[in-house]
């Protein structure tokens, strides 16, 4: 949220510059739930001069610089980060494959009980 009102942005804006859904980014404020590796990378894309570290981690600046942005780039950052980051998107991953499990369960316990009736 803060990137999107430094940027001067409306939520629905944003949401659909990276194509997602109507709302979903106040949802995702909202249930301070995690975003997918997917919606990263597109916020990345259509977002160049965003900070990769901040985004994963709101360390650092939220604006990479022309001279910041050469040190920030994955391959050149020193191992500990490298890790860092890859863990803290492996946990993103894993809850959002948890929560898409969540809702499938969800989906199939509601149709199965629509079958019973």
């Amino acid at each position: 949220m803060m990137f999107i009102k430094q940027s001067g942005l409306s939520a629905r804006q944003f949401d659909l510059s990276i194509g997602a859904s109507n709302g979903y980014t106040l949802r995702m404020a909202k249930n301070r739930a995690s975003i997918g590796s997917d919606v990263i990378e597109t916020i990345l894309r259509t977002y160049p001069d965003l900070n990769v570290v901040w985004l994963l981690t709101g360390n650092g600046e939220m604006f990479k610089s022309q001279e910041v942005s050469d040190m920030l780039d994955f391959d050149s950052l020193p191992d500990h980060r490298k890790q860092e980051i890859e863990r803290i998107i492996e946990v993103k991953i894993k809850e959002r494959q948890r929560d898409d499990l969540k809702a499938l369960l969800r989906e199939v316990t509601q149709e199965m009980g629509k079958d019973t009736h």
